[in-house]
Formats: structure tokens, C-alpha cells, sequence
């Protein structure tokens, strides 16, 4: 009786199972200690805990990463967008519901950012193969209007900012990178992403590429009156203490923040070549009819891999069948902005290629700590799916 008791207790002994998350944020910031346990702790016993040294270190440090002039630390990404709109409006004398021409398949906050600022997004369509903003498409959208584009640099790969910089200049536009997803890509020339524009918006989100504990953000430019404009509507709209030139806001990037995101920045080209040896593998690892990877081509500085994107008819289903295996994933994004609640006036909009990426993308496992192991059991796990 008891042996065979010992026997089944053996046999149903639960295995450990296989964990993959799509992005251990546990594991990220550890890898960082002791460093920024120092820093944190620096911060306060000091005393002092916005706008101080950390900050202004941290913006000078990042202007010279981005080869820019000026950077200036805020809230978050979207805040960043939306203060260089409003700056621009004010700067130009933008009228209400001018236009800014905005990629379709975009995280909504670009598109909160226009709308925030009192001005109207014009949607155009990505490129099929990669969801980039498509710059062959721009000039059928640009009218009397029409003051601004902004290019997203989404999933990390760089837009093609040398054609759509000639465009704006013809045509008199303004240009906003929103670079959120791009920290560190370069172009061939090696300009980094943040200084290919006339301004840059940054998120320091947790799950970036260089993310703090909590929210951040920051503007980049080389245009000095902006970066005069953008810090002051950023800081309530002051000029000076308790003289307020513009309706501004209380967006500031906090001391322990940029203190964290010093000691993340030092490391963070040798992370995103990380990220581009575990994107190397899994396009050449890869191999089921029903996915389409990301090109080859693509690998090189003007990629940072945020995201590593493939796409599948069947998505639900691979997604539903990497969870059974322990494999986390997430969609970016399963709705564009044209068909949310929240824009239902464009919701009649038919944007064919960029309803088509948010029905079909998944994003797989990516962290430059992934281990080999847990990158060849993704790469055989997703060959065994029938799709």
C-alpha cells in the first residue's frame, strides 16, 4: 500500500515549469546593483530631490549620447510629445486644429499628444513590411494646414528620416521624432535617434531599452528657443519663479530617476547589441511557414530591438500555445488609435496595412539577459506550432 503510494506520489511529482516572461524587469534591474542602490541612496541623503544635480547631469549626459544640444527631462514620453507641440504652437502661432500627420498603427499616446495640444491628426498608413511610417505616402497628405510630422520609430527600427526631413524642409514642416522606443539607433551616417528631427520625444518607461523605476521622459533638440520654451511650459511655465509666461504644466524628471537612468546609460549600446544578437537568432532560428519574421536586413545600429515583432494569421492561437509552454508574449497593439472609443470620430477611417499589423503581431520574449537556453527552447517551441 505505502509503496505504492510512494510510487504515484513519484510518478505526479509536479516538474518545474519553464517561466519565460516577456521581459523580466526583476532580472533587468538586479543586473544594475549595486550601482544604482548607490545612486538611489545618494539621492536621499542628500536632501534635495527635483530639479537637482542628478537631473541636470543626467540631461547633460543624455545630449551628448544623442549628439543634441539640449535635453530636457519630464514626466514621461507623453508629455514630452505633447510639450513640443504646444512650444511649436506658440513659437509659430499655430492655429487650433492644424494638422499633424501621424502614423495609424502608432501606441495612442502619440496621437493624445496632437489632440492635447489642440491640433488634428492626420492618419497615413505604415509600410507593409516593416510598420514603419511610410514617407513615399506623405506628400497626399500634406495640405495648407498641415505643420508637423511625426515619424515613430516603433519597435526600436529607425524611420527613413532622411527622406521625410527633405520632404518637411520643402514643404515648410515641423519634425517630431518620437523616439520612445528608439534609444540609442543610429543611421547610416551614425546620427542617433533624437537628433535626426527638429526635436525628439523620449519614455523612460520601466520596460525601455534604458527604463527608470517609475515614469520619465525627455525632450531632445539642437533648436535653442524650443528648448527654452519646452523647459519653461514644463515647469508650470515659468520664466523665472512666480512669473508664468504660459499656461504650462508640472512635468519634471524626479533626482532619483535620473540618477537610476545614469548608471542604465552607460550600458546601454553593449544592451541594445545584445538585443540585436538575440534578434540575429531568432530569425535564423525561426523557421514555420505560418509567421512572417522580421527582415535580415534590418539588423544593424538603426535597430534597437524594443520589440521584436513577427506576424501571424493565426496569432490567438500561437500566443494561446506559447502560454501552455511557459512562454510569455504581448501584442503592440491590438487596436490602433483610428478605432478606439476614445477617437470615435475617425473610427469610419479604413487604414488597411495598419489594421492588418495590430490583427496579425505578436512580440516575442526580449531582454539583452536572455540566456541561450531560454532563446533556442522560444525558437523550438514556436517551429513544433502548427499555424
Amino acid at each position: 500500500m505505502f509503496g505504492f503510494l510512494f510510487i504515484y506520489l513519484l510518478s505526479h511529482k509536479k516538474r518545474k515549469q519553464v517561466d519565460i516572461r516577456y521581459f523580466d524587469l526583476a532580472r533587468i534591474n538586479d543586473s544594475f546593483r549595486p550601482e544604482i542602490d548607490e545612486a538611489v541612496n545618494n539621492v536621499i541623503t542628500s536632501g534635495w530631490y527635483l530639479n537637482g544635480d542628478e537631473t541636470k547631469k543626467f540631461e547633460k549626459e543624455f545630449a551628448e549620447f544623442t549628439g543634441c544640444t539640449h535635453c530636457i527631462g519630464t514626466g514621461n514620453g507623453l508629455d514630452a510629445l505633447t510639450i513640443v507641440l504646444k512650444a511649436w504652437k506658440k513659437i509659430y502661432k499655430w492655429n487650433d486644429n492644424d494638422e499633424v500627420i501621424v502614423p495609424a498603427n502608432t501606441f495612442i499616446a502619440t496621437v493624445l499628444a496632437i489632440t492635447d495640444s489642440g491640433l488634428k491628426p492626420v492618419f497615413c498608413e505604415p509600410k507593409e513590411s516593416n510598420a514603419l511610417m511610410d514617407e513615399s505616402k506623405l506628400e497626399q497628405y500634406i495640405n495648407a494646414r498641415t505643420r508637423a510630422i511625426i515619424p515613430v520609430h516603433l519597435y526600436g527600427q529607425l524611420c527613413n528620416m532622411e527622406e521625410i526631413m527633405h520632404l518637411a524642409f520643402k514643404r515648410g514642416l515641423k519634425v517630431l521624432e518620437d523616439a520612445c522606443q528608439a534609444h540609442g539607433a543610429k543611421d547610416k551616417n551614425g546620427k542617433r535617434a533624437g537628433n535626426l528631427g527638429d526635436a525628439a520625444a523620449f519614455s523612460f518607461y520601466p520596460g525601455k531599452n534604458i527604463g527608470a523605476l517609475g515614469d520619465g521622459g525627455a525632450v531632445t533638440t539642437s533648436d535653442e528657443k524650443l528648448a527654452e520654451t519646452v523647459r519653461c511650459m514644463a515647469n508650470y511655465g515659468q520664466v523665472r519663479k512666480y512669473v508664468n509666461e504660459y499656461k504650462g504644466k508640472n512635468s519634471r524628471l524626479d533626482e532619483i530617476q535620473a540618477a537610476i537612468l545614469r548608471v542604465k546609460l552607460r550600458r546601454l549600446d553593449s544592451d541594445n547589441e545584445k538585443r540585436r544578437e538575440i534578434a540575429k537568432k531568432y530569425i535564423s532560428g525561426i523557421k514555420n511557414d505560418g509567421i512572417i519574421l522580421p527582415s535580415s536586413e534590418c539588423i544593424g545600429p538603426q535597430h534597437v530591438f524594443h520589440i521584436f515583432a513577427i506576424r501571424t494569421a493565426k496569432r490567438d492561437m500561437l500566443q494561446a500555445n506559447l502560454a501552455i509552454h511557459g512562454i510569455q508574449t504581448l501584442v503592440h497593439y491590438p487596436f490602433p488609435p483610428h478605432k478606439q472609443k476614445a477617437y470615435e470620430e475617425y473610427n469610419n477611417l479604413s487604414m488597411p496595412i495598419a489594421e492588418k499589423w495590430s490583427a496579425e503581431e505578436l512580440s516575442l520574449p526580449m531582454s539583452p539577459l536572455m540566456h541561450d537556453e531560454e532563446i533556442d527552447y522560444i525558437i523550438s517551441t514556436i517551429n513544433s506550432i502548427k499555424l
